[in-house]
């Protein structure tokens, strides 16, 4: 009995010392978060550091709590009109005197968006403030910010490499076929290729066409912006023969002579030379700067009278619901529901950066703005970098819809899939048997089959709800159903097409979607400014913000931030991609308006630790 007493005491004693340790960890992350929250009202002066370790996306996914206590930041995600809007007030500011660009582990964004932010730098060149690029090394998406620059700084021992859009992807019909799994298909849509890699081991000719074509378009408006933005650069030759370009050997001498950069310099001749044009930082040590979290918060989006909400559809969409940075259907369905029931709101905005999803929560959302348009409540769209399938579909909604040249939107069709298992079965000898009373019943048999009825009964639900998606396109974009099924069969076009073919009505981003509900809501554009509608943050994600999301200068991330190792792990980013998309067919709804070709910019991903478990706990 003493043996087992004493045993007793030593859990209970563990058992209260893991206690005090996790209350310890609490109250140390509420106190760090604190601290760590900037002054708006002493920001200081000197240059605005962008330190650019991550993406630019429309909704930053909510960080977890490890990433305060489990070694390091790590990729960030920068919200895309935080960004624009402290890039603009550096413009206008006389504290700023100059913007740095510190691109090193810059893993890129949507064209559309990285549009807006070197629109933005245009904009404080033009107001006579120097603007300053460095990496170790430019690829796409780092140099179409750098473009914008009025100098671009490149190491001694780093390079510029454009690769143009496109790439691999993971097929897995061969994978499939020998394990024995029999991937049931129903889709429709000539171009509707989301399924392609469980029925085929290649592209098909008509979704390969249609790739090619997309690509070439972003392609061709990714060097029309490089070239306006820095006319002195020689990037056709450059691109057209990158091996010919580099001959010498000195890769970063090779992108200087062919205009690509303006000085080569290490980390430290980069500091010299900003701290000479906005003078030395605290006791002298490196520039003086001005970090984006402190400015921004001196700085906020403005909210204006809040009669014009926005609803925003980023990321993909899914059934019930899901945190910032997934649209989930129910989830945005009660934020609209909660703001027409304020009245106080005489317009929206649907701000849209989606490649669709599920399709019976696309329809959940759009018929959740429907009590909106009975009330005369005008909806305007603004399709951000992709706006496809059921993004597209949420559109169909709004009195008129905006769209930039470079926003990849259409994908109007639909697919369904549902794997089964009895070849996996049959071949360590299992099969099934069983007594039916219809012909649906035990269906879908995911371990013995689907059968012709079950087959031809989703066929139809597939055909139906596509009809469905052409009806809703007919009516919002006043074409004839025959019309919209021939520029539908799930071919995605670029924003400059889509205008064309009237799937979208004019060019514009989000300010002038937003100008436009004013002036349809009859209201004053000077102070009829816009409120996000999102969904709260929990005390977990509170504190994580606070503390995470507000040391961007002082990203501690261990990873490399080198050309090659960021431009590695993009491309393992997409490998990720492909298996979530299989996981998500294999999870998800079965019914799906969904764009293979459409890139989403993911959320930066770390495996959880005790401390996320603990305060996902505490805080349910």
């Amino acid at each position: 009995m003493n043996l087992v007493g004493g045993a007793w005491k030593l859990l209970v004693g563990v058992k209260d010392a893991l206690v005090l340790l996790f209350m310890l960890l609490f109250f140390g992350l509420i106190y760090a978060a604190l601290s760590a929250r900037p002054n708006a009202a002493a920001v200081g002066s000197g240059a605005l550091l962008l330190q650019l370790r991550g993406s630019i996306v429309e909704q930053p996914a909510n960080a977890g709590a490890s990433n305060i206590v489990g070694g390091g930041a790590g990729p960030r995600q920068f919200r895309l009109r935080t960004l624009v809007n402290a890039i603009n007030a550096a413009a206008t500011d006389d504290r700023i005197k100059a913007v740095v660009l510190d691109l090193d582990g810059f893993t890129g964004g949507g064209q559309v968006a990285l549009t807006d932010v070197g629109e933005a730098l245009d904009r404080v060149r033009g107001a006579k403030k120097p603007v300053l690029a460095f990496a170790t090394g430019y690829e796409d998406s780092s140099y179409l910010l750098a473009a914008h620059a009025s100098q671009i700084w490149l190491d001694p021992m780093g390079l510029a490499l454009f690769a143009g859009p496109g790439g691999s992807r993971l097929y897995y019909k061969g994978l499939i076929d020998k394990l024995g799994v029999n991937a049931h298909v129903y889709r429709v849509g000539k171009y509707k290729s989301f399924v392609e890699p469980y029925t085929r081991t290649d592209q098909s000719p008509e979704a390969k066409a249609e790739n090619e074509a997309l690509l070439a378009t972003l392609w061709q408006g990714w060097q029309a912006n490089v070239l306006h933005a820095r006319p002195q650069a020689k990037i056709a030759a450059y691109v057209a023969d990158p091996v010919a370009a580099t001959t010498s050997g000195d890769l970063a001498q090779s992108a200087l002579s062919a205009g690509i950069v303006d000085k080569l310099g290490d980390r430290a001749s980069f500091t010299r030379a900003v701290t000479a044009l906005v003078g030395p930082g605290k006791k002298n040590i490196d520039f003086a700067r001005v970090d984006l979290a402190a400015w921004s918060a001196a700085h906020p989006v403005k909210s204006g009278d809040g009669t014009i909400a926005i609803v925003t559809v980023a990321g993909n969409i899914v059934d019930g619901e899901a945190g910032a940075g997934s649209a989930g259907g129910e989830t945005i369905a009660k934020l609209v529901t909660r703001a027409l029931a304020t009245g106080k709101y005489k317009a929206i905005v649907l701000r849209v950066d989606s490649p669709g999803g599920s399709a019976l929560a696309s329809d959940r959302i759009r018929a959740a703005l429907i009590p909106a348009r009975e009330r005369g409540i005008p909806i305007v769209a603004s399709m951000g970098n992709v706006a496809a399938s059921g993004g597209y579909w949420v559109t169909t909604i709004a009195d008129k819809v905006f769209a930039k040249p470079m926003t990849i939107t259409g994908s109007i069709g639909v697919f369904g899939i549902i794997p089964t298992f009895e070849g996996v079965l049959s071949k360590v000898g299992l099969t099934t048997d069983g007594a039916k009373t219809t012909p649906l019943t035990g269906q879908p048999d995911i371990l013995g089959g689907t059968n012709p009825a079950f087959d031809t009964i989703i066929q139809r639900s597939i055909e139906s709800t596509y009809g469905r998606f052409i009806a809703l396109v007919s009516a919002a974009r006043h074409l004839p159903p025959t019309r919209v099924n021939e520029i539908a069969q799930g071919r995605v076009w670029d924003g400059g097409t889509a205008r064309q073919i009237n799937l979208v009505d004019a060019f514009g981003g989000l300010d002038d979607a937003i100008a436009e509900a004013a002036r349809r809501a009859k209201l004053d554009p000077k102070v009829a400014h816009a409120v996000w509608l999102e969904k709260p943050l929990t005390l977990t994600e509170t504190l994580t913000q606070a503390y995470y999301g507000y040391n961007d200068g002082d990203d501690d991330s261990s990873q490399a931030n080198d050309l090659l190792s960021t431009m590695a792990r993009k491309r393992l980013a997409a490998l990720t991609d492909s298996i979530g998309d299989a996981r998500a067919l294999a999870t998800g709804a079965t019914i799906q308006a969904r764009c293979l070709e459409c890139p989403v910019v993911s959320a930066p991903t770390r495996q959880p630790r005790l401390i996320d478990l603990f305060m996902t706990w505490i805080t349910t």
